[in-house]
C-alpha cells in the first residue's frame, strides 16, 4: 500500500473508499505498536513503516501521536443492560462472562491496558472508557446513587485484576483458570460490589 492510495477513492454507494482501507492499516499497526513498545516509544515513524506508509499521511490522518492514539484504543464495550429484574439478580455472572469474550475477542482492549498501565495517556483513556461506560452500567443496579463512583471502581478493579494477570502479565495460574472456573470465583464478588448493602 503506497501514500498515494489514502487520495482516491472508488465511486459507487457500496465500494469501500481506498482511504479507509489505509485508515485500518494505520490503526492496526498503532495497536500493535502501542501494545509492544507502550506509548512513549512507538514512534510515527515505526507506525508507518509497519503500515508500509509514508508518516506523512499518519500526520495528515491523525495530526499527531495523542491523536493517533486516541483513534487506535477507541473501543465500545457494548456492555449489557442490567436493568431487567432478573439480570440484577446474576449481573456479577453477566458482566464476569462479558468482559471474558471482550478480552478473549479484542486486541484493542489488552493494548489499551498494556499502555495504560505504564504510560499517563493511556491510563487517561482507560479512565475515560470506564467513566463513560462502566458507571452507567453501574448506576442500573446500585441501591444507592451515591455510592455508584465506588462501586464501578471496585467492578473495575476485579475486572482489570484479571485482565492484566491473564491477558498482559500471562501469570500461569491465571492463564489456566478455565472460563468456568474465572465465572464461579469472579462472579459473587462482581455481584456484592454491584448490589449488596454498604458495609
Amino acid at each position: 500500500m503506497t501514500s498515494g492510495d489514502s487520495t482516491s477513492t472508488v465511486s459507487g454507494s457500496g465500494s469501500p473508499r481506498r482511504s479507509d482501507a489505509t485508515r485500518g492499516a494505520i490503526l492496526a499497526a498503532a495497536r500493535e505498536r502501542f501494545a509492544a513498545d507502550g506509548y512513549e516509544r512507538a514512534t510515527i515513524r515505526a507506525i508507518a513503516r509497519d503500515a508500509n506508509i509514508d508518516p506523512s499521511m499518519v500526520m495528515r490522518y491523525y495530526r499527531n501521536k495523542e491523536g493517533l492514539f486516541a483513534a487506535a484504543v477507541a473501543i465500545d464495550l457494548r456492555l449489557p443492560n442490567l436493568s431487567g429484574a432478573h439480570s440484577r439478580q446474576d449481573a456479577g455472572r453477566i458482566l464476569v462472562e462479558h468482559f471474558l469474550d471482550m478480552w478473549e475477542n479484542n486486541e484493542v482492549l489488552t493494548a489499551l491496558l498494556r499502555v495504560g498501565v505504564t504510560n499517563q495517556a493511556g491510563a487517561e483513556r482507560m479512565q475515560g472508557l470506564l467513566r463513560d461506560q462502566l458507571l452507567p452500567v453501574t448506576r442500573q443496579v446500585c441501591p444507592d446513587p451515591e455510592q455508584v463512583p465506588t462501586r464501578a471502581a471496585l467492578l473495575a478493579s476485579q475486572l482489570l485484576g484479571l485482565a492484566l494477570t491473564r491477558y498482559v502479565l500471562r501469570m500461569p495460574p491465571a492463564v489456566e483458570l478455565a472460563r468456568s472456573e474465572i465465572v464461579v470465583w469472579l462472579a459473587p464478588t462482581i455481584q456484592r460490589y454491584l448490589t449488596a448493602p454498604s458495609p
